[in-house]
């Protein structure tokens, strides 16, 4: 078992060991689980600080990855000449890394936490380094798949690393530090994308990535030593055999069918083209096929049936494809609302989303302190669609003539509703599943979070697409087509002036038409929550329990830095 002193000793720790073999342990009981994070829980710690800040940190740029191109890609189609690129520049990113979420949560089952992670961190700032000087827009969507990749094992492997140093009783408030800096970066990404094309160059927004990246490793590297769970030894082949690799061979084609429909259907390609209806119904039979082989093969299953239909965490997952969708579509379009409809430039559409920002961190640590205080996180997950659905609801009034105080305010109240619910689902999965699932859980919960984004912004791509070609294709002189592929920061150049107005106005009721979409999702959030279980995150039940508690919060305060 691990001892206070595991963060700072390494002689004895299995951590250090190059990744091995091996067979899953059985599991460990939760309360086992509580013991060993509460021996290691050192808030007075410097190098408890170190590794905390580094997980936030990676967390924060692989979230910011997401959003930074949002306002670059303008700058990077005029220097590639690639206009017709545009879709891969998301899509490989968030392809790559949604095919890799519940495998990495079986790799970390299967291999040692620390070494799986630092290799995600690894892959993930060579492709960084490859967006950043590449010489080509082909050299471009290769570093964001690899980028991708390595961000599916940082999201998990940040969890990962987390548990075993804080007790569950202790988790709510810096597990909100990790959706406070998910959300920070993703509302910041349009602002600092903007700021680096405007003032620098686009490649620095791969380029940051470097060094705050190599800070992380360096955390790990040095201060994580608490030793993995031990594991068996097994041959090469059982080892392939372990990570699922017939269930392997279904779920990522049937996830590339589906990124591939949603980014051409109604774009590229008619939804009733044949290739669109050829990858949907690919998707839907690998989809099948992929159950089936992870029903009859459990014991190697990457996704357990006994996770997934565990009631909280299919609640907890739905809820958080809703809101990661949700809150991906109102990034990215109220972002383009403020640079075609308000004439903002790219830096300033980002400065005009901090309202959002700001409203999210305010409410953020008080939700986790009054979680961590009343032990159950379900009235949270209640809230958030409330407020969620209300500022969403709002954002869908804006028009042309809204005033600062409109959207603003709507934002905030938007914001509220992030700062509840952003980071409380993921406590579902930390408290009902035994130590040994926990990584899968984890992944899935990320899993769905990428997966909501990636398909609702093509969702809302297309809802947007046709609005905006329905409000301008009875208007005389006026090409819709041209109009839609002409871009939200060249609209006044192309328009005449006197049809700029009509113009404006069919783009902001278009791009509204994407906050109502946001706004049934968000209402829709309340179902995953009424699905999750009223089950206390303070430990040990009973006297003894809470005394074993009070033992331990008395020992903290004793604790010396």
């Amino acid at each position: 078992m691990a001892t206070t002193s595991s963060i700072a000793s390494s002689e004895h720790s299995s951590a250090d060991q190059a990744p091995s073999a091996a067979k899953p342990s059985p599991s460990v009981d939760v309360d086992d689980q509580y013991e060993d994070a509460e021996k290691n829980y050192q808030p007075k710690s410097l190098k408890f600080w170190t590794i905390m800040t580094g997980m936030y940190l990676s967390i924060f740029l692989v979230a910011l990855d997401r959003t930074i191109i949002a306002t670059a890609i303008p700058k990077i189609t005029d220097e590639f000449d690639s206009i017709e690129d545009i879709g891969w520049y998301g899509s490989a990113y968030m392809l790559a890394c949604a095919c890799l979420f519940p495998i990495s949560g079986r790799i970390y089952q299967l291999y040692s936490t620390k070494w799986v992670f630092i290799s995600s961190l690894v892959i993930f700032e060579a492709g960084s380094a490859l967006c950043g000087a590449a010489p080509s827009s082909v050299a471009f969507i290769v570093g964001r798949a690899i980028a991708g990749l390595g961000s599916a094992g940082i999201f998990t492997g940040g969890m990962m690393i987390m548990l075993p140093l804080l007790p569950l009783r202790k988790r709510p408030v810096f597990t909100s530090l990790f959706g406070m800096a998910f959300g920070i970066a993703s509302v910041l990404g349009p602002f600092m994308g903007g700021a680096f094309t405007d003032k620098v160059t686009w490649r620095w927004c791969f380029y940051i990535n470097l060094p705050i990246g190599g800070f992380t490793i360096l955390a790990i590297l040095l201060f994580f030593h608490i030793p993995s769970p031990e594991h068996e030894k097994v041959s090469a082949f059982a080892q392939i055999k372990n990570l699922d690799p017939i269930g392997i061979l279904f779920f990522v084609p049937s996830i590339v069918c589906l990124v591939l429909a949603l980014q051409w259907g109604g774009s590229s390609y008619s939804w009733s083209a044949p290739r669109i209806i050829g990858l949907l119904v690919a998707c839907a039979v690998l989809l099948v096929l992929f159950i089936i082989v992870e029903v009859i093969m459990p014991k190697t299953a990457m996704v357990p049936t006994r996770v997934v239909l565990q009631r909280s965490v299919a609640g907890a997952m739905l809820f958080m494809f809703l809101l990661s969708g949700a809150l991906m579509s109102i990034i990215y379009y109220l972002t383009i609302w403020f640079q075609a409809v308000k004439g903002d430039s790219a830096l300033h559409s980002g400065i005009s989303t901090i309202p959002l920002l700001l409203s999210m961190i305010i409410l953020a640590i008080p939700t986790a302190i009054f979680t961590q205080k009343i032990g159950y996180y379900v009235p949270a997950l209640l809230l958030a669609p409330v407020l969620c659905t209300a500022g969403a609801g709002m954002l869908s009034t804006l028009a042309p003539g809204s005033n600062h105080s409109k959207w603003i305010g709507y934002q905030i109240l938007y914001g509220f509703g992030l700062g509840v619910g952003f980071q409380t689902s993921n406590l579902a999965p930390q408290n009902v599943l035994p130590r040994a699932d926990v990584p899968i859980g984890m992944a899935l919960m990320f899993f769905m979070q990428q997966l909501g984004g990636s398909i609702f912004v093509s969702v809302s791509q297309n809802i947007f697409s046709t609005k905006l070609v329905d409000r301008l294709s009875g208007v005389a002189g006026l090409d819709a087509e041209a109009i839609v592929n002409t871009g939200a920061t060249n609209l006044r150049s192309v328009v005449p002036a006197s049809e700029l107005a009509v113009v404006l106005d069919a783009y902001s009721y278009s791009l509204t038409r994407v906050f109502v979409m946001a706004a049934a999702m968000s209402a829709c959030m309340i179902l995953g929550a009424a699905a999750v279980e009223w089950k206390s995150i303070k430990g040990k039940k009973g006297a003894e329990g809470s005394e074993k508690i009070e033992e331990a919060e008395l020992e903290e305060g004793k604790s010396e830095v």
